[in-house]
This record gives C-alpha cells, sequence and structure tokens, in this order.
C-alpha cells in the first residue's frame, strides 16, 4: 500500500509569533502540548490535526537550518524504512527516535536533498483526510535537482507512481504523481533562485484573495499568486514573518 504525507510540522524561530499568524490565515485552532516554557503546539482543522509548530532546537540553528515545513510520511516500521532511504541513496538526518506517546520518528533526505520526515505512529491508524478538506494539506509539491532522476526513489520506498506531466514550456515538465488513486502532488526541476532541493506544502481554503489579505495582514508576505492553475484551483505562495515558506489552494479566487 502506498505510504503518504499525513503531518506536517513547523520548526521556526518565534513558535509565540508563528502559531496566531497561523491561527488567522487558515482558520486553525492551537493546542500545546509539553512543557509551558517549550511547547508543541498541534494545530487542528475541526477536531482532526493537521500538523505542529515547534521552536527550532539551538543545534539545528548552529548547523544553519532557517524555519520551515517538514512533511512526515506514515511508516508501519520508521527503522526499516530509514534504512532503505539510506541504502537507495538518501541522507539520515536524524536517526530513529521515539518520541513519547506519538511513535518513533526519523529525518531523511532524498539523494538529492529534499527534506522530510518518516513517522510510525503510536497510536491507532487513522483514516485519510479528503484532499480538498478545509485547513488541511491539498497538495504537495517537490522542487527537485531532476525529478526524472529522484523519483525511482519516491517510488521504490513509497509505492507512489507517475500521472499527468504537464509541459509548462521554458519551465519544464511538472509530473504529477499519485499515492493509491488521484494525484496527491508535482514534482518540477527546481528554478535557479531555489537553493535546494525543497518539499512545498499547499494548504486548503475558502477563497485565494481573503486568505492573501490575512497572510500580509499579519506581517507575512506573498511570493507568487493568485493564479489559477489547470482545474480551476488558485494558488499561491507565501512566506510567513519567520521566513519560512509555504503555499495555500483555494476552489475560487
Amino acid at each position: 500500500m502506498p505510504q503518504r504525507f499525513f503531518w506536517y510540522e513547523l520548526m521556526t524561530s518565534d513558535a509565540a509569533a508563528a502559531v496566531p499568524f497561523y491561527t488567522d490565515v487558515m482558520g486553525w485552532r492551537a493546542e500545546p502540548v509539553g512543557p509551558a516554557d517549550d511547547p508543541y503546539t498541534v494545530m487542528y482543522a475541526g477536531e482532526r490535526g493537521v500538523g505542529g509548530v515547534m521552536t527550532l532546537p539551538q543545534e539545528a540553528c548552529d548547523a544553519g537550518a532557517r524555519p520551515g515545513w517538514l512533511g512526515y510520511i506514515r511508516s508501519a516500521d520508521v527503522d526499516a524504512d530509514t534504512r532503505a532511504a539510506a541504502e537507495a541513496g538518501g541522507a539520515v538526518l536524524r536517526p530513529p527516535h521515539d518520541i513519547p506517546q506519538a511513535g518513533r520518528f526519523s529525518v531523511v533526505a532524498d539523494p538529492q536533498g529534499a527534506a522530510f520526515m518518516l513517522l510510525q505512529p503510536s497510536g491507532p491508524d487513522r483514516p485519510p483526510v479528503a484532499q480538498a478538506a478545509l485547513g488541511h494539506v491539498g497538495w504537495h509539491e517537490l522542487y527537485a535537482g531532476d525529478v526524472e532522476a529522484v523519483f525511482p526513489f519516491y517510488a521504490g520506498r513509497f509505492g507512489w507512481t507517475k500521472a499527468e506531466a504537464v509541459d509548462m514550456g521554458p519551465m519544464g515538465t511538472y509530473q504529477l504523481f499519485a499515492a493509491g488513486g488521484d494525484p496527491v502532488g508535482g514534482m518540477m526541476n527546481k528554478p535557479a533562485q531555489i537553493p535546494s532541493p525543497v518539499w512545498l506544502f499547499y494548504f486548503n481554503v475558502e477563497a485565494a484573495d481573503a486568505a492573501l489579505a490575512r497572510v500580509t495582514g499579519n506581517g507575512g508576505q506573498v511570493l507568487m499568486g493568485p493564479m489559477q492553475v489547470p482545474g480551476g484551483s488558485w494558488v499561491a505562495q507565501c512566506m510567513d514573518p519567520q521566513g519560512a515558506v509555504f503555499a495555500l489552494t483555494a476552489p475560487v479566487r
């Protein structure tokens, strides 16, 4: 069975400021857990968790890490999946580690350097959220060094398959991919202004213009869009006040 992204985490320089930004922009509900002086804040869309917000660890800052969103791919065996990723040419950025009452996770990167996490939850599996569910991630986008070279890594590890390939002219080919069923994302060769391969996540909002007004009204920036994409949705790419890049998708402008 194909493995999917199912949890998303913002690692940021100022969690106390990032939480109200996203609750207003996305309409999320925030619930802090853990120690009061350094909480992990779970963000909910309705009654279902979307992801978490945490402060970047000092060792990560010392290594040059900057605020950003990372995605977790569900794993039935984190240790085995981590080994398989390394054997396929990926890098292990943090070996498997237990999170009390949450599960076991690792941080890895594909052979071209795009980072993501693997998580083996300790609780029971829950059914996937509908792709268009408000407040959840509706699209996953990989800016790769070379899509054709890296796609076999994801296909072999997680069972992803190629869907339609869209010709974008001078920007190259946009390769849609599926994890069972309809496409859940796309991959393209990164433009020169993106320094290294990276995953970008598109959160579902009701209307693009209203959401972008909330982004700028709370100190964020609109980097691109809104623009209409095949299928009729409107998308935009944004940056929060701490410098983390994220994206929005909406059925109407």
